[in-house]
């Protein structure tokens, strides 16, 4: 499963572990992704979708239903 964000298109990152005696190893920084339930009043149905957190306060914001349209899935 990609961890990927279908609203925002967030996904992992790629770092640096510096260590004291400064010895790089590689790294990844991961999206907070969560799997979140938003109902969809026009279709009286529930949607599931693994959206990141800033996602989801831009949904609380906005609205699903605009935001759905804007991306594309709806």
């Amino acid at each position: 499963m990609a961890r990927v964000c279908v609203i925002t298109g967030k996904k992992p990152l790629t770092g640096n572990n510096v260590s004291h005696a400064n010895n790089r190893t590689k790294r990844r920084f991961l999206p907070n992704l969560q799997w979140k339930k938003f109902w969809i009043p026009e279709q009286k149905r529930w949607i599931r979708l693994r959206v990141s957190t800033q996602a989801i306060k831009t949904i609380d914001k906005r609205g699903i239903s605009s935001v759905l349209k804007e991306v594309g899935l709806l």
